[in-house]
């Protein structure tokens, strides 16, 4: 995966709490970038072993320039402990 640094950027304000620092960051980074590759590669979408371009916008996180309702919108930012 290469991320640019919108996405790195939307990562680290979203993985981040004032209570637990950074620990939420590893279930944002499953929750938006490993699961949603998962069901890429299931679906045939990209390859196993396939360079993923990661960027973000308003929206979310896109993956390959295509959001997905799994790991865009639809899926509600966490603004909580996880």
């Amino acid at each position: 995966m290469q991320l640019d640094s919108a996405a790195r950027n939307w990562l680290a304000d979203t993985g981040y709490d004032p209570v637990y620092g950074a620990r939420p960051l590893k279930r944002v980074i499953q929750t938006h970038l490993q699961n949603p590759r998962a069901t890429m590669v299931l679906e045939g979408t990209i390859q196993d072993g396939e360079t993923v371009q990661v960027s973000a916008s308003d929206d979310g996180l896109t993956l390959n320039g295509a959001h997905n309702s799994f790991f865009s919108g639809d899926c509600p930012r966490p603004n909580g402990p996880l």
